[in-house]
C-alpha cells in the first residue's frame, strides 16, 4: 500500500460479497467523500470505522420499480424501502406520476395514482406542492431536496399523453401526427434533463379510481415507435412497460418491435399466474431469443407471491363490499371490532353475499381462500396448500369465512391475511425460483410507496436474501447470485453504472449484513402519510448499517438523520480512482 494517508470511513474486517457475482473475500472498504477508495486487506485507520467482522458487506440494493413519485416531493425518508437496504429507486413506472401537467389535468392524474396504485387522493392533494408545470421542473424541484436514498426518474406516459392531448388523451383517442411530435419533444427535453427512460402501462388491471382505463392502454403502434426513437436519437434512457403478457396467447413481440426501434434497453413486468399454466415458459423463450439476437430486454420478477393484504385495518377484507360492513367501516377501529364481536353481527355478516357490482378482480380475490393465509409475526411468504384458509376451514369442519372473520379479529382487530394472488401455482414459489434465476431477468417489482393499505413488497430484497438466499430447503441461492442481481445487474439495467458494485471508483452505497440474524417483521401500519392517512411498512432486523454515498444513513434499522441521498439524472459512470496506489490493494 503506497499510502498511509487515512480514509473518512473504513468498513473493517467484513466478508466482501462486491456485486460482480464473484466469490465472497475477507476485506477492508475504505472510503473517501461519497467513493469507493480502496478495497484490501489492512487498510490504514478511518476517521470512522465500522466493525464488519463475522458480517456480509454488500452494495447497495438499486429498486428499478417504485412508484414514490409523490413521497418525494413531501418526505425524505422513503419507507419502507428504506429499511432493506435500498440505496436507489426509479420512480415514474407504469406510465403513472405527476409531470409535466397542467393545473386543470392534476385531479385527473391524482385519480390515475389513486385507481392505479392505491395511493388514497386526500394524501396526493394534501402532501403534492404542484410547484411545477413540465417534467424538467419536477426534475428540479426533487433536487433541491434530500433523501435517505437516491432517486431517478422516468417521464410518465400517461401524464405526458394527457398534457398534449387533454381529454382526448385521457379518454384514449388516437394520438394524432402533431400529438406525436408534440410527446417526442417533451420526452426529448426530459431525456435532456435528467430522466433516466419512460414509463408505460397496457394492462387491463390499470385503472383510474374512477374506473377509467388508463390513457395508454392501447396508444398506437406510432406513438409508442415514435417515444422508443426519441430514446435511440437521443442514446438515452430506458423503456418501462407493463404489459397483459401473462394471458392465453400473450407474447413479447410488442415489446421486441418498441425495443428494436428503441435500439435501447426495454424492461418489462414477468410472473406466474395461480392457474397452473406455465406460460412464463413461452416468455422466457420467447425473452432468451430476443437477447440472442442482440436486443435488450429485461423482464422484473416479484421474489415471492404478488401478494395482497387483508384486514380490518387495511383496505381490503373478505367482506369489505357487503352492505353491513360497509355500515360498519366508517366507525373508528375499536369500536368495529366492538361490534364484529358480536354474535349477531358475525351471523349477519357471514350470510352476507359480497357486492356483485363490487371491481370484479378485486372483489372476487378477496374470497380466494385456497390461496389466502394467516400471515403470522414472523410472516411466512411460502405456506403449504394445507395452511390455507380453505383447507383450515375443511380440517375444522368450518367455512373459509368463518376461519376469515375469526383470524381478522386478533391482536384487537389488527390480524393480517396475506392473498398470493399471482406468482403461487401448485401451492409454492417453485415457479418463481426458477424464473428469477433466469440470465434475462432482475428482482424488482417491490412497488415502494403504492398500495398504501393492500400490499407491503417494498420488503423483496430482505425476503430475497433470506428465504431465497438462506432458509428454503430446496432451490437456494448463491448470496453473492442474489447481491449481483439486487445491485449490480438492477443498476446497468438503468444505466447507472457508478454503483452495484464495491470497488475503487464506484459510488460507496453499501449494506453491512449480519446475515444470520436477518429477519422480517410483519407489516404494520403508520399513520404517517399527508391528510394522516396510514401506510403498510415493514421493518427488517440484520442490517447493522446502510451507507449512501459514503454517510452512515442507518444503523441497525435506527436513521442517524443522515440525509445524502439526492436525485440522479441520466446514466452514471464510475469515478476513476485519482489515486492508483489506493486500488492496488
Amino acid at each position: 500500500m503506497g499510502s498511509m494517508s487515512s480514509y473518512d470511513m473504513v468498513i473493517r474486517g467484513g466478508m466482501v460479497v462486491d456485486g460482480s457475482g464473484g466469490e465472497p473475500y475477507a476485506a477492508d472498504v475504505g472510503i473517501n467523500g461519497s467513493i469507493i477508495a480502496a478495497v484490501g486487506p489492512d487498510l490504514p485507520a478511518g476517521k470512522q470505522e465500522i466493525d464488519a467482522r463475522g458480517l456480509l458487506v454488500m452494495p447497495g440494493f438499486v429498486d428499478v420499480h417504485t412508484h414514490y413519485d409523490g413521497h418525494v416531493t413531501w418526505e425524505n425518508r422513503l419507507r419502507p424501502s428504506s429499511s432493506h437496504g435500498i440505496t436507489t429507486v426509479i420512480t415514474g413506472n407504469c406510465g403513472v406520476g405527476f409531470a409535466p401537467c397542467r393545473r386543470e389535468q392534476r385531479d385527473g392524474l391524482l385519480r390515475l395514482m389513486e385507481g392505479v396504485e392505491d395511493i388514497p387522493f386526500p394524501v396526493l392533494a394534501t402532501g403534492l406542492p404542484w410547484t411545477w408545470e413540465t417534467f424538467p421542473e419536477y426534475l428540479d424541484f426533487i433536487a433541491g431536496r434530500s433523501y435517505d436514498m437516491d432517486v431517478a426518474c422516468f417521464v410518465p406516459h400517461a401524464a405526458l399523453r394527457v398534457y398534449v392531448m387533454g381529454e382526448r388523451g385521457a379518454d384514449r383517442e388516437e394520438a394524432s401526427a402533431q400529438d406525436i411530435r408534440e410527446m417526442r419533444g417533451l420526452l426529448e427535453e426530459a431525456l435532456d434533463a435528467g430522466a433516466i427512460g419512460i414509463g408505460t402501462s397496457r394492462t387491463l388491471m390499470h385503472r383510474s379510481s374512477d374506473g377509467k382505463a388508463i390513457p395508454t392502454l392501447d396508444a398506437s403502434e406510432a406513438e409508442m415507435f415514435g417515444l422508443a426513437e426519441v430514446l435511440r436519437d437521443s442514446d438515452k434512457g430506458v423503456f418501462q412497460i407493463v404489459e397483459d403478457i401473462h394471458l392465453p396467447g400473450g407474447s413479447l413481440d410488442r415489446i421486441r418491435d418498441i425495443a428494436e426501434r428503441a435500439q435501447r434497453p426495454v424492461t418489462f413486468t414477468i410472473g406466474s399466474s395461480n392457474d397452473g399454466e406455465d406460460r412464463w415458459r413461452s416468455i422466457l423463450g420467447q425473452l432468451e431469443a430476443i437477447n440472442d439476437a442482440g436486443i435488450s430486454v429485461t423482464a422484473q420478477m416479484l421474489p415471492r407471491g404478488v401478494g395482497m393484504m387483508l384486514g380490518h385495518e387495511l383496505t381490503l377484507n373478505p367482506f369489505y363490499s357487503t352492505p353491513t360492513y360497509q355500515r360498519l367501516a366508517k366507525l373508528p377501529l375499536a369500536e368495529r371490532v366492538a361490534e364484529l364481536r358480536k354474535p349477531e353481527v358475525r351471523a349477519i355478516l357471514l350470510s352476507e353475499a359480497p357486492d356483485p357490482n363490487a371491481p370484479s378482480m378485486v372483489g372476487r380475490a378477496v374470497r380466494e381462500f385456497e390461496t389466502m393465509f394467516e400471515l403470522g409475526n414472523p410472516p411466512n411468504y411460502e405456506q403449504p396448500p394445507e395452511a390455507s384458509i380453505a383447507a383450515r376451514a375443511r380440517s375444522a369442519g368450518l367455512t373459509p369465512e368463518e376461519v376469515a372473520y375469526d383470524i381478522m379479529l386478533r391482536e384487537d382487530g389488527k390480524g393480517q391475511l396475506y392473498l398470493a394472488m399471482a406468482n403461487y401455482p401448485h401451492g409454492n414459489l417453485n415457479a418463481v425460483g426458477e424464473i428469477l434465476r433466469h440470465r434475462d431477468v432482475v428482482p424488482g417489482l417491490g412497488d415502494g410507496g403504492a398500495h398504501c393499505g393492500t400490499i407491503c413488497d417494498g420488503s423483496y430484497s430482505t425476503f430475497m436474501l433470506m428465504h431465497w438466499g438462506r432458509d428454503r430447503k430446496e432451490g437456494r441461492m448463491p448470496v453473492q447470485e442474489i447481491a449481483h442481481r439486487l445491485a449490480r445487474r438492477t443498476a446497468l439495467l438503468v444505466g447507472l453504472e457508478d454503483r452495484g458494485l464495491i470497488a475503487p471508483g464506484f459510488k460507496a452505497d453499501i449494506n453491512v449484513i449480519d446475515f444470520d440474524r436477518l429477519a422480517l417483521h410483519a407489516p404494520e401500519l403508520t399513520y404517517d402519510l399527508p391528510a394522516d392517512r396510514p401506510r403498510l411498512v415493514q421493518r427488517a432486523e440484520g442490517y447493522r448499517a446502510t451507507i449512501v454515498s459514503g454517510e452512515l444513513v442507518y444503523r441497525d434499522g435506527e436513521p442517524t438523520g443522515s440525509l445524502p441521498g439526492r436525485l440522479v439524472r441520466g446514466a452514471r459512470q464510475p469515478q476513476v480512482q485519482e489515486s492508483r496506489e489506493l486500488s492496488d490493494a
